[in-house]
């Protein structure tokens, strides 16, 4: 017998190397890494290897010897090569028996492949899946709060009909318990089990429990309650929606993550907020919200800000005060508000996320066009950007133009008309041009920018500018005639080197157009009908007709011949029914006029533009749509919805509540988020909506105030008119609008302020409302207020009786939490100038005295 050489390929491995996995294909040792090196564990990528014939009984019997294995890592590497297989697609659910008595098991990592096991194969073997019950059931009971959770998701996720029965308690249970972990994987599991069999769900009342579960004190359960509820109630426009629950979740929203707030961000645009004090609370609360550096809960923030501004804006025919803001007006603010954001997140994000958010910042400039004006500069493309943010810049820049800022726009786009990308040197003409028709650019810029495009045509080696430029210069000539001495020079030129039939046409249009100030104008149209029977594009032939029969009429002894070969070979083209019948007319119309006059002037009739925009250009029906979907994929790919979602995906917009038990005129004291506590006590969340907080009782002498825990009871406050500070007498019953206070606050510069800071509190006050409560005892009432992760914030106001001056006081108090201390930020308005340090002196003390500081 002979032996192969050394050098020959021994079969199985490619140049005499070892195959993978041992000699002659035979699976690995235990303990060694598949594929490998014998006695290296550890490889991961290494389970992914080609399956060999037989690994799979080989696993059958490592699976057998599971329960004797003492070596941890072995234990999970056998696991490992089981998912790996599964993952490749070979059928592993032989063994499934082995698997099950593995799941017996402290070992975290080991139980949860294990599960990922049972939960794969749950659908196509129904009935293996159903020897796993009871022990999935069992493990749900664990001590250990992460086995209770992986095992609830993993009995959720068998989707099995015959398996609700089994599924309902545990899940009830889940809800119940004291680990946040398991709370939230039953929500989710409610969720799977509404998919599963909705009789049962609703039997189970699942439904009201997810709403009162919005009040479990983990923010992770709440966004997951939000996310079940909206899809399960997704036919009907997502969750309902009342103040009370409104209240209860932006009163929290510094809590969630930022999924979190997400969730509750796109809640807001489908509440209606009860007045429009609430309507600026919620716009307060959430302000803090633009500043983070995620995206995406500042665009959903500007969606609810634009919402709430739709929702409280005074609208054409209302009969509100006619100092009360439009829709119109709160839209301008909101806009001017989030510019800044918003420019920052485009110039710092990656270039998928700019894209989106230039979407978004072009459908706000098209909303309240002149606020981004003074930030086009952040617009100018970068040597670095894609292409498609390019793009996206030049659209946008188009609409910043004004009279300040055209000119470095301009001289910016006409830099990018010779770039390599055609693309990109077209979409810059076209935006030069916007800028001209839309008369932005203040005086002198149209023919300053016609002159640019004139310019553009003696490009000849760039034929896509020269073409562009002669499409643009037609359209410039049809909205203003005046510029016709400026390009009526090179006309004739440009007629001989473009090529492209939309350039072509337009040039063969404007010679039609200013054929009075070309002299060549009649030759340079006769060799092209010369060469009609070489032009294969209609809109050429018809841009020539109706250039020709222009031009008749300003110089006829030279055109007339030309004209009728012309309109004989028009009307025996039959390769366009529009051109054809085009010049019929002509001829018809020419023929049976007495007087060219009546002629002409039907002719110019028909060409000459009168309206400020042309059809095709309107999409206001389109761009209010678009609001309507703001921060959803409609904006991005700019069509509505039922253009790319099937009719019966669409979820519903639905805003709630219908109506409110407050009256729209009342007016609102420190309601929406100061009352939040009242408001829940007193109203179900399951409610349509919340009734209306009864008035607090006024505080006894018995209670603590602020929760400072005095040994001695504090003494009752006395009222306002009679408190010890007899020299500071307050009016008990004051009402400021928050326009008033805005107004009053703003015409006292900072530097008058009086600030006082680093008063010292035994400790942070628990709530809003007890601080008010407090305050309003002593005549000190508050206009805004709310908690922020650190610190209370109060917006204050009081004012003194008219005997003693009238003067009023703005207070900005701000509560800090750690360390407690208070800072007030005062500002006297009216009143003696002279007695106002004295004044605003007592004052401090009374705030002192009502929140128990002396």
């Amino acid at each position: 017998m002979s032996y192969p050489p050394n050098n020959m390929p021994v079969p199985g491995g490619p140049s005499g190397m070892p195959v993978p996995g041992g000699p002659g294909g035979m699976p690995p040792p235990p303990g060694g890494a598949p594929g490998g090196v014998p006695g290296q564990p550890g490889r991961d990528d290494a389970y992914f290897t080609e399956s060999r014939k037989g690994e799979v009984n080989e696993l059958r019997q490592l699976l057998r010897t599971f329960g004797t294995e003492r070596d941890k890592q072995k234990k999970r590497d056998i696991m490992k090569k089981v998912i790996a297989y599964m993952t490749l697609g070979i059928d592993v659910s032989r063994l499934f028996t082995e698997m099950m008595l593995a799941i017996e098991t402290r070992d975290l990592v080991i139980k949860k492949m294990v599960y990922l096991f049972l939960c794969n194969y749950a659908d196509t073997h129904p009935d293996l899946a159903q020897m796993c019950t009871n022990t999935l059931v069992k493990d749900c009971g664990n001590e250990d709060p992460m086995v209770r959770g992986l095992a609830l998701r993993s009995l959720c996720s068998l989707r099995l009909p015959q398996m609700i029965e089994y599924t309902s308690e545990p899940l009830r249970r889940s809800l119940q318990d004291g680990h946040a972990y398991v709370r939230k994987t039953g929500v989710m599991g409610i969720l799977k089990m509404y998919h599963l069999n909705k009789e049962e769900f609703d039997k189970a009342a699942f439904n009201d429990i997810l709403y009162e579960m919005l009040r479990d004190p983990d923010p992770s359960v709440v966004t997951n309650c939000i996310f079940v509820l909206n899809e399960i109630q997704a036919e009907v426009g997502g969750m309902a929606l009342n103040r009370a629950v409104m209240l209860h979740l932006l009163n929290r929203i510094h809590e969630f993550s930022e999924f979190g707030i997400l969730a509750v961000l796109d809640l807001i645009p489908r509440y209606i907020p009860a007045n429009d004090e609430e309507g600026f609370q919620i716009m307060n609360l959430l302000d803090p919200v633009l500043k983070t550096a995620n995206a995406g809960a500042v665009v959903a923030t500007i969606r609810a800000f634009l919402s709430i501004a739709t929702a409280i804006g005074k609208r054409p025919g209302d009969d509100r005060d006619a100092d009360s803001p439009s829709v119109d007006d709160l839209s301008k603010q909101v806009v001017e508000r989030i510019k800044a954001p918003l420019v920052t997140l485009i110039a710092s994000g990656s270039s998928e996320l700019s894209y989106v958010l230039l979407k978004y910042a072009d459908q706000l400039i098209d909303l309240c066009p002149g606020i981004f004006d003074d930030e086009y500069r952040q617009f100018y493309v970068k040597y670095s950007d894609p292409t498609h943010i390019k793009h996206s810049k030049i659209r946008i820049l188009a609409k910043l133009a004004n009279p300040n800022t055209a000119p470095d726009i301009v001289a910016e786009l006409g830099e990018l008309v010779t770039d390599a990308d055609e693309t990109l040197g077209r979409i810059a003409v076209r935006s030069m041009t916007n800028i001209a028709l839309n008369d932005s650019g203040g005086e002198g810029a149209v023919e300053s920018i016609s002159r640019r495009l004139v310019d553009m045509l003696d490009l000849q080696g760039i034929s896509h500018v020269t073409s562009e430029a002669a499409t643009a210069l037609a359209a410039l000539v049809r909205r203003n005639e005046s510029i016709k001495t400026v390009i009526s020079a090179p006309l004739p030129r440009a007629l001989k080197y473009i090529n492209e039939p939309a350039g072509k046409a337009s040039i063969i249009f404007l010679i039609g157009e200013c054929g009075a100030d070309i002299t060549e104008a009649p030759y340079a149209l006769e060799k092209v009908i010369d060469s009609y029977d070489n032009i294969a594009d209609a809109s050429v032939k018809t841009a020539l007709l109706a250039a020709t029969v222009n031009l008749f009429f300003t110089r006829p002894p030279e055109v007339q011949h030309m004209l009728g070969r012309l309109l004989k070979k028009a009307t025996e083209d039959m390769s366009s029914q529009d051109l054809h019948d085009r010049a019929l007319f002509y001829y018809r119309l020419l023929r049976s006029s007495p007087d060219l006059t009546v002629a002409k002037s039907i002719i110019s009739k028909s060409m000459a533009v009168t309206a400020s925009q042309f059809a095709e250009e309107d999409d206001s029906e389109l761009r209010a749509a678009l609001m309507d979907e703001f921060n959803t994929l409609c904006t991005v790919y700019r069509c509505k919805p039922e253009n790319f979602i099937d009719e019966e995906n669409i979820v519903p917009f639905v805003k709630l509540p219908t109506e409110h038990p407050l009256a729209a005129a009342a007016p609102v004291v420190d309601q929406g988020v100061n009352t939040i506590t009242d408001q829940m006590n007193g109203a179900a969340l399951t409610d349509g909506y919340a009734t209306a907080a009864a008035p607090q009782p006024a505080p006894s002498a018995e209670v603590d105030l602020l929760g400072f825990g005095f040994d001695d009871p504090a003494p009752a406050p006395a009222p306002a008119a009679t408190n010890s500070l007899q020299s500071l007498s307050l009016k008990s019953n004051l009402s400021l609008s928050g326009e008033d206070y805005q107004s009053k606050w703003g015409s006292i510069p900072d530097s008058e302020a009086v600030v006082i800071s680093g008063l010292p509190m035994a400790s942070a006050p628990p709530s809003t409302d007890v601080v008010e409560g407090a305050l309003s005892a002593f005549s000190v009432f508050t206009m805004a207020s709310g908690e922020l992760p650190t610190e209370f914030k109060f917006f204050l106001y009081a004012q003194e009786e008219e005997s003693f001056g009238g003067c009023y006081f703005l207070i900005q108090a701000v509560a800090l939490k750690q360390p407690s201390s208070l800072n007030l930020t005062i500002k006297p308005v009216g009143g003696d100038p002279n007695k106002q340090k004295e004044k605003v002196d007592q004052l401090v003390e009374l705030i002192k005295s009502a929140l128990g500081l002396c």
